[in-house]
């Protein structure tokens, strides 16, 4: 009888140490990791940035429309690669004289498709940038002032 593991064992055995590793360092981490909460560490941005507005706030169209359009000509890009793979090989080209005289008129059609819609969009004046004025409402903060200092204070004395 041999005592040698199959592939599913040892697979199985490295399941099990990965599981093991995993719980000991999420043990370990939650007995040296401080936890003392507060009303600034719970805070929806920690980085000390105000919040303002709302976070349904409404966007811009532009960023769609170039977020829509830089997809769009991505795409097209990524059919151009192949093509130019195919068509680099000296060897296809020699094979087939007909074929690739097609191919690249096929793609000379298909870039100047390319180029007429970018010209199109620049037309339009949809590549155009014009910063939104941001529309802001008054927010406030439902932690008054006055906890804000006491804990800066506090934190202050820690580091001072």
């Amino acid at each position: 009888m041999k005592n040698e593991l199959s592939g599913f064992g040892t697979a199985l055995l490295f399941i099990i140490a990965g599981i093991f590793f995993m719980v000991v360092a999420l043990f370990t981490s939650s007995l040296l990791r401080p936890a003392r909460p507060n009303v600034e560490k719970l805070a929806t941005y920690e980085c000390g940035e105000d919040i303002q507005g709302y976070a349904w706030g409404r966007f811009n169209v532009r960023f769609y429309l170039v977020a829509l359009i830089f997809i769009l000509f991505e795409v097209e890009l990524i059919f151009l690669f192949p093509w130019a793979v195919v068509f680099g090989q000296k060897a296809l080209l020699k094979a087939s004289p007909t074929w690739g005289r097609i191919a690249l008129i096929e793609m000379t059609i298909f870039t100047f498709l390319l180029v007429l819609g970018l010209a199109y969009v620049w037309a339009k004046g949809y590549l155009s940038w014009v910063k939104p004025q941001p529309k802001t409402e008054p927010f406030e903060s439902p932690v008054p002032q006055q906890l804000y200092d006491k804990i800066n204070e506090k934190y202050v004395k820690k580091l001072g």
